[in-house]
């Protein structure tokens, strides 16, 4: 087994259960972690033998253009579209963090994480 990361997917999107998120939208990060067997592709050095992360990163751009109110249901939907479209995912981790959110406070960020297995 092995272990494909893309850190700090930067995005801008209008997620969110205000009014404004939806009319200004905000910065997001998406960061993704997946579970393979990379041995065949470790010997072929060909990309149809492994998790080509070009199409983690376009999943994770395609959901994260429809709205949601919840990040919960984002990583949710990211996590579905990896395991129908790319069988060779074992498992995988999303994190989808909403940069300096509007809850009445100073925070950096909030992140909510999931984690699906086949």
């Amino acid at each position: 087994m092995g272990i494909i990361k893309v850190k700090n997917i930067k995005l801008y999107a209008f997620h969110g259960c205000l009014d404004e998120e939806a009319a200004i939208g905000s910065p997001y990060r998406v960061d993704v972690k997946v579970k393979a067997d990379l041995k065949k592709s470790a010997k072929t050095d060909e990309l149809k033998d492994t998790v080509d992360y070009v199409h983690l990163n376009l999943i994770v751009k395609e959901e994260m253009a429809i709205r949601s109110k919840l990040l919960e249901e984002v990583a949710q939907r990211i996590l579905d579209r990896f395991f129908d479209e790319i069988p060779m995912i074992q498992k995988a981790t999303v994190g989808v963090s909403k940069i300096n959110p509007p809850i009445g406070g100073n925070v950096e960020e909030v992140v909510i994480v999931l984690t699906k297995k086949r």
